[in-house]
């Protein structure tokens, strides 16, 4: 039986599964994440656990840069 690995895309965690064994069972407790680019142009993510899927997510997301959230400081001294 071969075997394949699965490496998640946050920590670089690896995990060797049969491919022949159902993904609920070599694969318990992995998630994956397909983000679809384009008509047929699909990408897939698996990640190890929920905390590397956090992680991954919020560096998908546009951060506000620092420069503009302190223009709203208040300085009245």
């Amino acid at each position: 039986m071969q075997e394949r690995v699965i490496t998640c895309h946050a920590c670089g965690k690896e995990l060797e599964y049969h491919p022949e064994e159902p993904p609920c069972e070599g694969l318990a407790g992995w998630v994956t994440v397909s983000l679809w680019k384009g008509r047929e142009a699909v990408d897939h993510y698996s990640f190890c656990s929920i905390p590397c899927l956090q992680v991954w997510a919020q560096s998908q997301t546009p951060q506000i840069p620092e420069v503009f959230l302190k223009s709203f400081e208040d300085d009245a001294d």
